[in-house]
């Protein structure tokens, strides 16, 4: 089976039962940022193997994140932003943007091409 597949049949394993919740949606959000990316694929699924890897304790580090904004302004409630979110996320899979394409950025000089 293709790793991106079983990554996503992974994800919706945990998601299952738990629609419209918080937890269903950060499977959403991981799904997007995984996309077609065979590395974070496999990342992800060796991850979600693991019961303290799972989409619920990736969850519980944002739920912890809007509390903790809660209690800063008192208020009646508070959220976490999508870009707040991803970064969570990411940082809890090890899914850096740096590592995004597995490939080593270049740098070019002007002096190459002339």
């Amino acid at each position: 089976m293709d790793i991106l597949k079983e990554a996503v049949l992974q994800i919706e394993a945990q998601q299952k039962g738990k629609e419209h919740t918080a937890v269903y949606m950060v499977g959403e959000q991981l799904k997007d940022i995984m996309g077609n990316n065979e590395h974070f694929a496999e990342l992800v699924l060796q991850d979600l193997k693991n019961p303290d890897m799972s989409l619920e304790k990736c969850e519980k580090k944002i739920k912890a994140r809007a509390d903790e904004l809660h209690k800063q302004h008192s208020g009646s409630c508070a959220c976490v932003s999508p870009a707040e979110a991803e970064k969570i996320i990411r940082e809890f899979y090890g899914l850096h943007k740096s590592a995004s394409n597995g490939a080593e950025k270049k740098t070019v000089s002007l002096m190459d091409l002339l």
